[in-house]
């Protein structure tokens, strides 16, 4: 499979989470595609241990890009997110920020505000 520069497939689909490398990285992929969860997360925290495979499910399933920020890596993007605490997941269809929800929540919920952002 064919990566740009920043290992982000070139192909219409990306079928596991991606890692977000820096502010301009992250407005690319937002700007880019239909419909994208963002993950802020840090390694300690054990919410965020178990809401990963549940992320990695969906990035599998669903049209839209995961992307994961490391909250200990990008404090000053998570700031600028409003992100308090971890782990919080902001939605964002077709370039604009639609929910931002703080907590490990279920597969299903995080399906259906994906759903209801794509044309799936």
């Amino acid at each position: 499979m064919a990566t740009d520069g920043r290992g982000e497939t070139s192909e219409q689909s990306i079928d596991e989470p991606l890692s977000i490398e820096n502010e301009n990285h992250l407005d690319e992929v937002i700007e880019a595609r239909e419909a994208v969860l963002v993950d802020f997360y840090a390694d300690w925290c054990g919410p965020c241990q178990m809401l990963e495979p549940v992320l990695a499910e969906l990035a599998s399933e669903t049209a839209a890009v995961i992307a994961n920020v490391d909250v200990d890596e990008h404090q000053q993007l998570a700031g600028a997110y409003g992100v308090r605490g971890v782990p919080t997941l902001a939605l964002f269809a077709d370039g604009e920020q639609v929910e931002q929800l703080t907590g490990a929540l279920p597969a299903d919920r995080l399906r259906r505000l994906i759903e209801g952002c794509t044309n799936e």
